[in-house]
């Protein structure tokens, strides 16, 4: 498997990007849900009698179902929508075995992601002035590295960094291979899930030699302000500050108004491309949607945000679908067009230096000190030989030798590559 680098379309994107607000598509499962289909039609012949109840493996519709599929992309693509993500949330083996089918993570991103590939190609094709992206989506799994699912067991670990590395790689390989133009790492509620996500895909560029851009978004769970595994936006962001990222986001969990203050907080931290594409409110199952959003009263609230100059890139998770746009009168994806509506300004990516907010990925915020400084009390934990070093981590002080404790106890390019170049705590080795 080989990227073609005459078919990089990243500085097309790059473009794009320097113009205006890139819109994203909407949801899918929620369109899928509208097509009411029944186990017969999840199943179709090739999965007649599989072992398994397969109804709401939306995955497989690209295989079973895929002018279902197929239709839906290009609805959003003739509604006005720059990006259109492949329907892969859950194509990993770790997440496909709750339907025993593993041995078809590759085959699903590969299909999934040629569906994709073809209706943005044909819109193209036919108004060739026009630039339309695919993102391969690679969702969280259905497990969490950081946290054990029984109480009475902390310990325990239902998955490990390593097997997430291995499907996140398999799963990569299906998406580049069905032909995407950028990789989505979204819905991250664990900060290690998705450092295993992001370390696959460095993996896999470095095996290709040739990288395509990524896009991170997580996931804040609630009120509280922080994702599943405890991390505050700052702390999150400080995370995976070491990585080559085209946009850093925020999606799904809570609706435009639950999500305004973190996306007004990223903005102003990330020195990447934000992005956002939160759901149509908090879910209430009482309503037709699901959601109790609609493109009234959710077209503004993000209208908002453009106007404020906290976005680059914006589009609908659950419950956002295809609607009308009062700008043109022609169909327009979730109500992201209508409420770009007369907005020309992008948000301006700040000159910062990569990685100059060093809360060390804790899940605490940064705690000055008198002289203006941030530290953390973490510590970089290191298994090699045995040994562990806890150490505190005080600016430029203890936050130097710890790193380098950790990466000397590193002995491979493989472990180095692995621990963050300024994230000082908690080096994996």
């Amino acid at each position: 498997m080989d990227i073609d680098p005459s078919n990089d379309r990243q500085p097309a994107l790059s473009d794009l990007l320097a113009k205006r607000i890139v819109i994203l598509d909407g949801a899918m499962g929620t369109m899928i849900q509208q097509r009411t289909l029944e186990e017969a039609d999840f199943r179709g012949e090739r999965f007649a009698d599989w072992e398994r109840d397969l109804k709401g493996h939306n995955d497989l519709l690209g295989i079973t179902q895929p002018e279902v599929i197929g239709s839906i992309h290009r609805s959003y693509l003739e509604a006005g929508a720059d990006i259109i993500e492949t329907n892969t949330f859950n194509s990993t083996r770790i997440a496909l075995a709750d339907y025993a089918m593993e041995s078809l993570a590759y085959e699903l991103n590969v299909a999934n992601t040629k569906l994709a590939r073809g209706a943005a190609d044909d819109v193209m094709a036919a108004d060739p002035g026009r630039q339309c992206f695919v993102a391969g989506a690679l969702g969280p799994t259905n497990r969490t590295a950081s946290i054990s699912p029984d109480v009475n067991d902390p310990a325990f670990r239902a998955v490990t960094y390593d097997q997430l590395v291995e499907a996140y790689v398999e799963q990569a390989k299906g998406l580049v291979e069905g032909g995407v133009d950028v990789l989505l790492v979204e819905t991250v509620f664990d900060s290690l899930n998705s450092r295993a996500a992001l370390f696959a895909l460095e993996s896999l560029f470095d095996s290709l030699g040739h990288r395509l851009p990524v896009m991170l978004s997580f996931t804040i769970t609630d009120q509280s302000g922080r994702t599943l595994s405890g991390q505050t936006v700052e702390a999150y962001w400080n995370s995976v500050a070491n990585i080559d990222l085209l946009s850093v986001g925020i999606n799904c969990a809570l609706g435009p108004q639950e999500m305004r203050s973190h996306i007004d907080e990223l903005s102003r931290i990330a020195p990447v491309n934000v992005s956002a594409h939160p759901n149509a409110g908090m879910p209430n199952p009482l309503l037709p949607t699901g959601f109790p959003e609609t493109p009234e009263s959710f077209a503004p609230q993000l209208r908002e945000w453009a106007a404020n100059g906290w976005l680059n890139i914006v589009g609908g998770c659950c419950g956002p679908t295809r609607k009308r746009s009062a700008r043109s009168g022609a169909p327009a994806s979730t109500p992201c067009q209508c409420s770009l509506r007369g907005i020309v300004a992008r948000r301006c990516v700040p000159e910062l230096p990569h990685g100059a907010h060093d809360s060390a990925g804790s899940s605490r915020p940064p705690i000055p000190d008198q002289a203006g400084h941030s530290f953390d009390l973490v510590y970089a934990g290191c298994g090699a030989g045995g040994r562990v070093w806890r150490l505190p981590l005080c600016g430029g002080h203890g936050g130097g030798r710890a790193g380098g404790i950790a990466r000397r106890a590193c002995s491979t390019e493989t472990a180095r590559r692995s621990v963050p170049r300024n994230v000082k705590g908690r080096a994996r080795c």
